[in-house]
């Protein structure tokens, strides 16, 4: 009996083993599974290329210092660095609290993002997911790129904006007035205006082409610049006043030409970057093509132009000339030939070593040429995208209009420009924006800092 007894106490243990268990595992498709596997792969050269990408336009900060400094007088150095290294971190907190949210939050309207407004909050709302970003990168997709690589590429692209205003108020304004200015163009103008383009906004939907940012981050940058030049008015000396213009000379070429070179490697990020991908190669290998064959094209234009005009190759002309040619091909680098890529390269150069001596008799003081280079060849960039674009390119976009280029340059122009004229006269009634005069003589880097640049060779100067 007792046999029999465990005979049926192990059936009953074992009967429902078989009633209840799982139905036996399906063999693995390996056909799903290498698909699986090339997504994943996929994904993930597309992450690395966005993630490099975004170092190389960061490590243009470096580029845009010694640019900078290198252009204006030694007894201002310390101060220049000091605002192009806080410039970025003061973007950073700026971008991520609120920037982000306006620009590429979800639920967003034809001109202002309405939801996840704060601190990359939620789930992924950027607007690549749908189709209003795939209007602007038509044979791009970067929506399976993370969400964290996606806010730190356009975090570079937005403290870029902030710093290329750097340079047109350099000598003469005050370091917090500077610092929170910085912070409120990144938080709520660059956003508010990089909405209706690469946020699928309504200049998005009405065509309007800017591949990198010749408008959405240059002019951008540009016309904050020249706002705050034209607040702030001109350095002690700079115009005389019998009517001549007294040139106030940089004191490091070496850093100039230095930063200049570095700023054309980190385009190579800046514009091969902006496909967002990897995807055949093909995009990223014409953009990194055009780009630098503009930039070249950019710089013997300049030596050129200022030869004749100047009578001489000005260095600081050549070096802005390579700056001017990069602004300029970075809206149509992806839908232009490389023979059109020349000729927006030449015409830049040109471009800017007059557009520098039409400041100067404009009487518009611009200690690096910032609103040469990046506002008014920014502007040309912008409609070379309609004149030498064509529907072949690698990039699949359809051509805009040039009427439709331009109403994306004024509206970007009128909304910039206005706002940030304003938010510079509001600092300037609130606590001033301008140093004294005297501070100005003896330089920003004392009376701002209390350090100077080189101290020794300041010592053995006075001595």
């Amino acid at each position: 009996m007792k046999k029999h007894f465990k005979k049926i106490a192990l059936l009953l243990l074992v009967i429902p083993m078989f009633l209840f268990a799982d139905e036996p595992a399906k063999a693995a498709d390996p056909v799903a599974e290498k698909l699986a596997a090339i997504d994943t792969l996929k994904v993930g050269l597309d992450t690395l290329w966005v993630l490099v990408a975004g170092m190389l336009v960061f490590f243009m900060n470096a580029g845009f210092a010694l640019v900078e400094s290198g252009f204006c007088q030694s007894k201002n150095t310390v101060n220049i660095l000091a605002k192009n290294f806080i410039v970025f971190a003061a973007a950073t907190l700026s971008f991520w609290a609120i920037g982000w949210g306006l620009m590429f939050g979800n639920g967003s309207t034809p001109y202002l993002a309405t939801e996840g407004l704060f601190f990359l909050s939620g789930a992924d709302n950027s607007p690549a997911i749908g189709d209003a970003y795939q209007g602007v990168y038509t044979s791009m997709n970067w929506t399976g790129v993370p969400l964290n690589a996606k806010f730190f590429f356009q975090l570079v692209f937005a403290a870029t904006a902030a710093t290329i205003v750097s340079g047109a108020v350099a000598e003469r304004i005050k370091f917090h007035s500077f610092l929170i200015f910085s912070f409120l163009l990144v938080a709520f103008i660059y956003p508010f205006t990089g909405h209706w383009v690469w946020g699928g906004g309504w200049l998005a939907a009405l065509g309007f082409h800017d591949f990198a940012g010749s408008t959405v981050v240059h002019s951008a940058g540009g016309w904050a610049a020249l706002a705050g030049a034209l607040v702030l008015g001109a350095r002690k000396g700079k115009f005389l006043p019998d009517g001549r213009i007294k040139p106030i000379l940089g004191h490091n070429m070496t850093s100039a030409a230095l930063g200049t070179l570095i700023l054309w490697l980190g385009w190579f990020g800046f514009n091969p970057g902006s496909t967002m991908g990897v995807g055949d190669g093909s995009t990223m290998s014409h953009v990194i093509v055009t780009t630098n064959i503009s930039a070249a094209m950019g710089a013997l234009a300049a030596t050129v132009t200022a030869w004749i005009i100047l009578k001489k190759p000005d260095l600081g002309m050549i070096l802005n000339g390579t700056l001017a040619g990069l602004v300029g091909i970075t809206a149509p680098c992806a839908i232009v030939s490389p023979a059109s890529a020349a000729i927006i390269g030449a015409i830049s150069g040109t471009l800017v070593v007059v557009s520098v001596l039409a400041f100067d008799k404009l009487k518009i003081d611009d200690p690096v040429g910032a609103t040469s280079v990046h506002l008014v060849c920014g502007i040309w960039g912008t409609l070379a995208v309609a004149i030498f674009g064509y529907e072949g390119s690698p990039a699949g976009v359809a051509v805009p209009s040039i009427l439709t280029q331009v109403y994306g340059i004024l509206a970007f122009g009128g909304f910039v420009f206005t706002v940030s004229f304003l938010l510079w006269y509001v600092l300037k009634l609130a606590g001033g924006i301008r140093v004294g005069e005297e501070e100005e003589v003896s330089g920003l880097d004392l009376g701002e800092h209390g350090a100077e640049a080189y101290p020794d060779f300041s010592i053995r100067v006075r001595g």
